[in-house]
């Protein structure tokens, strides 16, 4: 993992309404599926990759990118 994405930062990660939507709608994810639990589960995996580009972390892990806005430590999207 990354040395940004310490404890705090991971308990930090937050997403708009919009956002479970875009992220539901873009990975086939079950209602009954919490998005934020989903893509941190992604984010801890010990394979995850982290690229930062300007204002935004992506993260790759399980065939899946999760784009992070580095500032406020929300979920943008995850494809």
């Amino acid at each position: 993992m990354h040395f940004y994405f310490s404890k705090v930062f991971i308990n930090d990660l937050h997403t708009t309404e919009l956002g479970v939507e875009r992220i539901r709608r873009n990975l086939s994810l079950d209602d009954s599926i919490d998005v934020v639990d989903f893509c941190r589960k992604l984010i801890l995996d010990e394979s995850a990759i982290f690229e930062r580009r300007g204002k935004n972390w992506y993260v790759t892990s399980g065939g899946v990118i999760i784009t992070i806005n580095a500032g406020s430590n929300t979920i943008i999207t995850a494809h």
